[in-house]
């Protein structure tokens, strides 16, 4: 278990919010008096529903391109890649928000999950979370009937200057994360719906897109990339920043670094489903953005308790304590931090018979054979399904990592070819 550094005052006086942190065991002192924290909010909003499509709706992407009316605005309407998992989008970048209508995974006259609304930050900031959730659901009555909020997704973004991730980053960062990114020096980054082009852009990815996520990465640059430096330096210059160390905060000369914790929805919902009040004893069992908005303090500090960013075995970077300890997401809510126990409730692949997994496994391999799929290509298109984790944590338990089973299907494929032929 990594224990924090000693924090201390400007008089040398252990202090809980001190910027000097001295290492009990080389008394090396780590100054972050520079560090200046200035903004932590939610950079990213995406809810779910549940429901039936009305009868109107798909007649808006009749012309792919076209700009239509909707719930009382100007919408752009179009198709969008089978890779997000609808089939359509309605998207207004001026009010800040995007429509995915139509699963491609259930039919258009049944209720399943046809739609996903994605905040952009300009609306977050301008909205409460409550009156941000009012429009999320009039946009979603616009598009359904019979309608059940599924859950959501959040990003949550710290911003910070007078501090830059050290080049041994990646050797640094402890995680149970399986997947790491490093795309530094890279020309060309896809960012979420933009592609960003841009010299020397330094980002580090931590984690899953279907999981948990940690990004640390140069916003300024990003932020030009994407002709958005002015809105977030006039976000960065408020006056009400949390950190009151430096009375200059936001400094143009330098660059900012965003500290960022990505949260898919079956995350926030296996918090949502484990974490619990502790004066009534009951879960939070919330389904909405603003039902979870006072818990994303909870949420940031796991996040940091699962990446570590660790100064030497057995301690954590004096930034990593800062950012966890004296930072809250800003939001104009009531934080539960203190009445709540976080916890996330996980189901493993122990809670049914593991003969599952190996029947779908074989069933799997014949449909590749038939449809003359490869390896290769299949196991990055299994890596991306939802139930990878179960299929993953099955193998495990049985000493058996991602390259292993990788190979394994390799060798059952082969066989099928070799014993049965490709495509009978």
């Amino acid at each position: 278990m990594a224990k924090d550094q000693i924090r201390l005052d400007n008089n040398g006086y252990e202090s809980p919010t001190g910027r000097l942190f001295v290492d009990r065991n080389t008394a090396r002192i780590t100054d972050l008096s520079k560090v200046r924290l200035l903004r932590c909010g939610v950079d990213t909003v995406r809810q779910l529903y549940k429901g039936l499509l009305r009868p109107e709706i798909l007649g808006l992407f009749d012309k792919p391109g076209a700009i239509v009316d909707f719930a009382g605005d100007r919408w752009h309407a179009g198709r969008v890649s089978r890779d997000s998992g609808y089939q359509y989008k309605l998207q207004n970048a001026d009010l800040g928000f995007v429509l995915l209508v139509k699963n491609f995974n259930a039919k258009a006259e049944n209720i399943g999950p046809h739609l996903k609304v994605e905040v952009s930050p300009h609306a977050i900031d301008s909205l409460s979370p409550e009156r941000l959730q009012a429009r999320l659901d009039h946009y979603a009555a616009q598009v359904l009937t019979n309608i059940e909020v599924n859950q959501c997704a959040v990003h949550l973004a710290l911003d910070l200057q007078g501090w830059t991730p050290p080049a041994d980053l990646v050797a640094r960062m402890h995680c149970r994360a399986r997947t790491h990114r490093d795309v530094s020096g890279i020309n060309e980054l896809h960012w979420a719906t933009k592609s960003s082009v841009y010299g020397r852009g330094e980002t580090s990815m931590f984690g899953s897109a279907n999981g948990l996520q940690l990004c640390i990465y140069n916003k300024t640059e990003q932020a030009k990339a994407t002709d958005k430096l002015d809105y977030w330096e006039s976000v960065w210059r408020r006056r009400d920043s949390f950190d009151d160390t430096d009375p200059d905060n936001y400094n143009p000369a330098q660059d900012v670094w965003r500290v960022e914790l990505r949260y898919h929805h079956s995350i926030v919902q296996q918090f949502a489903s484990g974490s619990v009040d502790l004066q009534s004893g009951q879960t939070i069992d919330t389904r909405t953005f603003a039902a979870f908005s006072q818990h994303l303090d909870g949420l940031w500090r796991y996040g940091l308790s699962q990446f570590k960013l660790i100064a030497r075995p057995g301690y954590f970077e004096p930034i990593w304590t800062l950012i966890r300890d004296d930072v809250r997401v800003d939001l104009p809510v009531d934080s539960l931090l203190d009445e709540t126990e976080y916890k996330r409730y996980h189901k493993t692949a122990r809670g049914f018979s593991g003969k599952n997994v190996e029947l779908f496994l074989g069933n799997f391999v014949s449909l590749l054979a038939r449809e003359r799929v490869g390896a290769r290509r299949a196991f990055h298109r299994l890596k991306d399904w939802e139930c990878w984790p179960v299929i993953r944590d099955h193998y495990a338990a049985k000493g058996m990592d991602e390259d292993a089973l990788y190979k394994h299907i390799k060798g059952i494929l082969e066989e099928r070819y070799v014993r049965w032929g490709r495509a009978v």
